[in-house]
């Protein structure tokens, strides 16, 4: 069965995120570096428990090369996930938080392309706490990439044009 592609705002999102963190994170321009940002790779967790994130990242320190690997094994640092109602957004905050949680993956986000709101979580003792909730006006510094601030506005499909009265 062929699964559905992602509406264009769930793209715009992704893309969106990755276009403000590779260049300081990933690449090191205009930021401390050390980090790979990637998408569409699996993550395997245990025998059976292997996803596919949105988004995921490790600092370099622990995952020396994601590159050539199929099936990466080493837990990551970070994950984020852009919510989807055709996939299910209960797959994502539920389902997926509750593995990442249990396998303790230390940092967790959350993009909603419909509300444009980007959640932020850290794991605490087994448990998500929320480090901050931003909507499109917010310019924030959001763990674990507190060095820059990130625009969140640019994460998501730019508003349609108010309507004139006429």
């Amino acid at each position: 069965m062929v699964q559905p592609s992602a509406l264009p705002e769930h793209s715009e999102a992704q893309f969106g995120l990755v276009e403000q963190l590779r260049g300081p994170f990933d690449r090191g321009r205009g930021g401390p570096g050390g980090w790979w940002i990637v998408g569409g790779v699996d993550v395997q967790f245990s025998e059976h428990d292997v996803v596919r994130p949105d988004l995921v990242g490790w600092r370099r320190e622990r995952l020396p090369s994601p590159w050539g690997k199929r099936l990466i094994t080493v837990l990551p640092d970070w994950i984020c996930e852009v919510l989807s109602p055709r996939q299910g957004v209960h797959r994502d905050r539920v389902i997926k938080m509750e593995l990442y949680a249990r396998h303790g993956v230390p940092f967790y986000w959350l993009l909603d392309p419909v509300e444009c709101v980007l959640e932020a979580y850290a794991l605490e003792r087994g448990h998500w706490t929320v480090t901050g909730t931003y909507d499109r006006s917010a310019v924030a510094r959001v763990p674990p990439f507190e060095a820059i601030e990130l625009v969140v506005g640019d994460l998501f499909m730019p508003e349609p044009p108010a309507e004139s009265e006429g």
